[in-house]
């Protein structure tokens, strides 16, 4: 279970309007409250929220989020519930009974069976199902691991292989399948396994680096300073180092663990997310979220430190609490208020990868990323854009966000060369996603997308080819792209839909990224024809829809949302949304507009891309209006002409 239920809270003001905050959490929250409910269990593998009574168990799918999804329900029977979980193909539910028994119900026959421990000297830790080939279910013990595989025919559990060690604590997240085992004095000795369905992967042994505080005391390590993380399709661990106030970094390969860097921490407690590939660094004493995004080699935040906000809440509910007044316009909305307004507080839990449990008022929130506060905070232009360029979650956003910022830039008349690297910026991009196929993917999909669920590269991956970074031991390592490092592949759960699915993430050797680099850098740069006549066709699809083209009777910004999974923005955008929509205010300073529209084919000619011919129109009509007839000849001559 969660954890246990607390009464120290701390209440903030509600509305949000006026606040600032680049995160936030909307109202209303899924609700989980069962009468009898013995608690609240998250099934990361199936993306359930469970909640057993002394009869009954109810779960609530959390993928996609909805407020109001209806509970569906299993009977078992009375008994303690330590942990509970769903098999992955949802024909089995497994309780564990105590700290020797788990026992599993089959829920088409109804049959019940129980595995308990050999020895009444060793301790069922946790357990949790998994995709891998060789065995269905895990039971990590304090003896080490034993591995199952589920016999239909019997109806029972067939030992596959027993991995000895002893072992403290344990942390599992399904999304990476890694499994991190801890042990020693201080427990910050691990072994670690992935299991997926590629097989099982045993990582070397490592040591987690722990200060010694001034009383030269030696601090155990904790199960909750202890984070797996996915981002951008590889694995971190993250540790907090409570004594030096810091978040060390780690990075797993198959052959070696390399500790990344460290971020610093300004709370004793702290909380980890990951939003759209973006770390969410949760100081919860200090009531603030800080920003990282740990694709560009820099450790500095997105941003300033910000606290989470609620939004959505109802004005009329805010204000009898903040005033106290119990004489409102319903019971609901007291209940509302008394349960809804606890930010950072004690019950809450954060859950893999984005969501938080209230355990005393059964509630389910999902954090947002708010794109727009974020890309308004800062007056780093280009770097705001390659933010913006590697979202997806909301990529329609994203991509309306980066049109305006550049149709800004050029009103504005920001210097040439800061402009010249936003415009790189998306041509790059835009490049790279028609050498991944995520542009055609974005402007076919219907169904809306997960949190790292694409087994695509993002949008600016080849620019991480280039990026050479320094690891803890001092050498230099070249990151390929996602596609050649980490072997992403989509892996779809069967008890969910298709749109439920996420990352199956693998490792590679460390020795083996610079050929792999090399390798991703040749097969980039090979650009079909084929592919070019197909953006022409399809690209003006990725544009904003009118009511009569969404295929639902919904709202339209939602339908758009859910069809655009990749930001990037191509030609015909550029000039159907930024070049033609700013031509007329930009008629008295026609030099300045020609020289960002001959920088924008620059750009494109470098990347090898072809562009809208209203562009060629257009630089033709501004040389000419400003009378650079000698220039006008050679572009026909020297462009025109190539291109067309």
């Amino acid at each position: 279970m969660f954890g246990k239920a607390s009464s120290s809270q701390l209440s903030v003001s509600l509305g949000g309007s006026g606040a600032l905050s680049h995160v936030y959490i909307q109202h209303p929250p899924l609700r989980c409250s069962i009468p009898g409910s013995k608690g609240l269990f998250y099934d990361d593998g199936n993306k359930l929220i469970l909640s057993p009574t002394s009869n009954q168990v109810f779960s609530w799918k959390t993928v996609p989020f909805a407020s109001h999804v209806a509970p569906t329900s299993d009977s078992i029977s009375e008994g303690p519930v330590l942990s509970i979980r769903y098999s992955l193909d949802s024909k089995l539910l497994a309780i564990q009974r105590s700290n020797h028994e788990i026992q599993f119900w089959n829920r088409e026959t109804g049959e019940t069976f129980s595995q308990r421990c050999k020895s009444e000297t060793e301790s069922i830790l946790g357990f949790f199902w998994t995709d891998c080939p060789k065995c269905d279910i895990v039971f990590v013990k304090t003896s080490g691991m034993d591995l199952f595989s589920y016999d239909s025919e019997i109806k029972s559990l067939h030992l596959v292989e027993t991995k000895k060690m002893n072992v403290s604590w344990y942390v599992y997240t399904h999304e990476s399948r890694l499994i991190l085992l801890a042990s020693g004095m201080q427990c910050k000795s691990f072994t670690g396994f992935q299991l997926s369905s590629a097989g099982i992967i045993r990582l070397p042994k490592f040591e987690m680096a722990m200060a010694k505080s001034e009383a030269n005391n030696k601090p155990v390590l904790a199960a909750e300073d202890v984070h797996i993380i996915t981002v951008y399709g590889r694995i971190y661990c993250l540790q907090v180092d409570k004594v030096a106030m810091l978040l060390h970094s780690y990075r797993f390969y198959r052959d070696a663990v390399v500790q990344q860097g460290s971020l610093p921490i300004y709370s004793n407690k702290i909380a980890i997310s990951v939003v759209d590939n973006v770390l969410l660094v949760h100081q919860v004493d200090a009531k603030v979220v800080i920003l990282y995004d740990i694709f560009a080699d820099s450790r500095a935040p997105i941003s300033a430190p910000l606290p989470l906000l609620l939004r959505g809440f109802p004005r009329a509910s805010s204000s009898s609490y903040r005033t106290g007044n119990k004489d409102t316009d319903g019971s609901e909305a007291n209940d509302i208020s008394d349960h809804e307004t606890i930010i950072y507080g004690d019950n809450w839990i954060f859950l893999v990868p984005d969501l938080i449990c209230d355990v005393a008022k059964r509630l389910l929130w999902k954090i947002h990323l708010d794109l727009e506060a974020i890309s308004a905070s800062s007056s780093e232009v280009p770097s705001v854009l390659e933010f913006l360029q590697r979202r997806k979650l909301e990529a329609n956003k994203a991509k309306q966000l980066c049109l305006g910022i550049v149709r800004t830039v050029i009103l504005e008349r920001r210097p040439v060369s800061m402009v010249t690297r936003a415009i790189d910026v998306l041509v790059t991009s835009y490049s790279n996603s028609i050498k991944t196929g995520s542009y055609f993917k974005g402007i076919k999909a219907e169904k809306p997308p997960t949190s790292d669920v694409s087994n695509v590269n993002p949008p600016t991956s080849v620019v991480d080819e280039s990026i050479r970074r320094e690891d803890a031991l001092g050498k230099s390592i070249k990151h390929g792209s996602a596609s050649g490092v980490e072997n992403e592949s989509l892996n779809r759960s069967p008890a969910f839909s298709v749109s439920d699915s996420e990352e199956n993430v693998s490792f590679e050797n460390s020795n083996h990224l610079r050929s792999l680099g090399a390798k991703a850098d040749r097969e980039n740069f090979k650009v079909a024809e084929s592919s070019q006549s197909e953006v022409q066709k399809l690209s003006l699809q990725s544009q904003l829809l009118g009511p009569s083209n969404s295929p639902l009777n919904a709202n339209n910004s939602e339908n758009l949302e859910s069809q655009v999974t990749s930001a990037a923005i191509s030609p015909d955008e550029m000039y159907s949304c930024v070049f033609a929509s700013v031509e007329e205010e930009m008629a008295g300073d026609p030099a300045y507009f020609v020289t960002i529209v001959i920088e924008f084919l620059r750009s494109a000619n470098v990347e090898r891309i072809k562009v809208h011919p209203n562009i060629y129109v257009l630089t033709v009509q501004l040389l000419a209006r400003h009378e650079r007839y000698a220039e006008l000849g050679l572009f026909i001559i020297n462009k025109v002409e190539t291109f067309l």
